[in-house]
């Protein structure tokens, strides 16, 4: 069997398995994405591990199922941003600002705190507290909008601070490689702040002044799905563009994308298109994917206790820093800690942040398992605590349901 009808079969096997877990979890109560990045860990090498399955001989399928999945967050991504107005996310800075900071120094300093705990150098243990830093808000984004509560001020505040919490990582990892002596300098880390600067300004620049032109041009042109297929473009050159000229996450670029086609004409005409193109496909890839690299077998027994303790101060500060940090801003203590919990989940961005900890020799293999037992920990956890914090409460539900009569006291007919 060639690679690509290996490659076709898997596929089939994902796409099939989490439609399937999302619509039971579903009908527990509880987000589908939760069931498909459930039945990825029973499909990955935990459990089944559908890539090295016998008929399996191609090297490179977990690399492609992997990079399809990249595509899959960056279209969640870019949905959301479509979803929403750039006034709405401003009128939230204040919150976003508190929450996306307070929501990294916290675990940062404590993670920190616990490695030096641990016997770890100060260099690891602040890489240790870095990777607890990071947010990943794309499975928050997916529950908010199971929920419909991404326009609410909690779901804007949400999205606001996970801009703030990337550029931050961003800046501290900077600074601290450049200090650790990795070839940089102190003025390393200025480059890196004028790098997302001019990265920022020139994203919206050209959203505000030049999509709209080119959409209103490829609206015109007698292409088959032409602003659609503009819209996929431009996702990605954001997407790119994020990484290699802003040196942040690819995802915050396709959100920013989204952000600037939200003001389009032509928005009624991407948002069906986008939303076939990503749940059909490309999302359900992704969210199976974080379950597929998850080794369960791997995690050693000696490194259960740091295991343990790495998860339990990832969740509690993350949720208690950018919880406190959006009640600072002006929200309830409700919309805070329902913020808070959707700042838990670390996904991709805290791997990332892990990898390059184990090649720079910062972080130990055992350390680094650790590491990924917390990613998927806080992501699991996130969907479960956002749907538990958005139910209304029962005497709430209770008022709300209870019939209304006339203001004469009269019973009506």
């Amino acid at each position: 069997m060639s690679p690509f009808l290996q490659l076709a079969l898997e596929l089939v096997i994902i796409l099939i398995a989490a439609k399937l877990a999302g619509y039971l979890i579903a009908r527990l109560g509880q987000p589908s994405v939760l069931g498909a990045i459930l039945v990825g860990v029973l499909l990955g090498p935990s459990l089944l591990d559908i890539v090295h399955l016998p008929f399996v001989t191609s090297e490179s399928l977990g690399e492609a199922i992997h990079e399809l999945g990249e595509l899959g967050v960056l279209l969640l991504m870019f949905i959301a941003g479509l979803e929403l107005h750039l006034s709405e996310l401003t009128r939230n800075m204040r919150v976003s600002a508190l929450a996306g900071t307070l929501g990294v120094l916290l675990p940062v300093g404590l993670g920190w705190g616990l490695g030096r705990l641990f016997g770890q150098t100060g260099d690891a243990a602040f890489f240790l507290g870095l990777t607890m830093g990071a947010t990943s808000v794309s499975i928050s984004a997916q529950t908010l909008m199971e929920l419909k509560m991404l326009r609410s001020r909690v779901g804007l505040g949400l999205l606001g601070a996970a801009v703030f919490d990337d550029i931050l990582i961003i800046l501290l990892l900077s600074g601290f490689l450049a200090i650790a002596g990795s070839g940089g300098s102190s003025l390393g880390l200025l480059a890196v702040a004028g790098k997302m600067l001019l990265f920022l300004a020139l994203s919206i620049a050209l959203g505000l002044w030049g999509l709209p032109r080119l959409t209103h041009l490829a609206a015109r042109l007698p292409i088959s799905q032409s602003v659609l297929s503009l819209s996929i473009i431009v996702m990605l050159i954001y997407g790119v563009a994020a990484e290699v000229l802003g040196g942040m996450a690819a995802i915050t670029g396709a959100f920013i994308a989204g952000l600037m086609f939200a003001r389009s004409r032509e928005k009624e005409r991407i948002e069906p298109g986008m939303h076939a193109i990503a749940y059909s496909f490309f999302v359900p890839v992704f969210f199976v994917s974080i379950g597929l690299s998850v080794n369960l077998r791997e995690v050693p027994v000696s490194a259960l206790w740091l295991s343990l303790a790495i998860i339990v101060t990832a969740v509690v500060t993350k949720f208690a820093g950018s919880g406190l940090g959006a009640r600072l801003g002006g929200l309830t203590w409700r919309e805070a800690w329902q913020l808070g919990a959707g700042m838990i989940s670390r996904g991709e961005v805290g791997l990332i942040v892990a990898s390059m900890g184990i090649a720079k020799g910062l972080v130990s293999q055992e350390e680094f398992s650790a590491i990924v037992g917390m990613v998927v920990v806080s992501t699991l956890v996130t969907p479960l605590l956002l749907r538990l914090l958005f139910k209304e409460p029962k005497q709430a539900k209770a008022k709300r349901d209870q019939p209304s009569t006339p203001a004469t006291g009269k019973e009506s007919a």
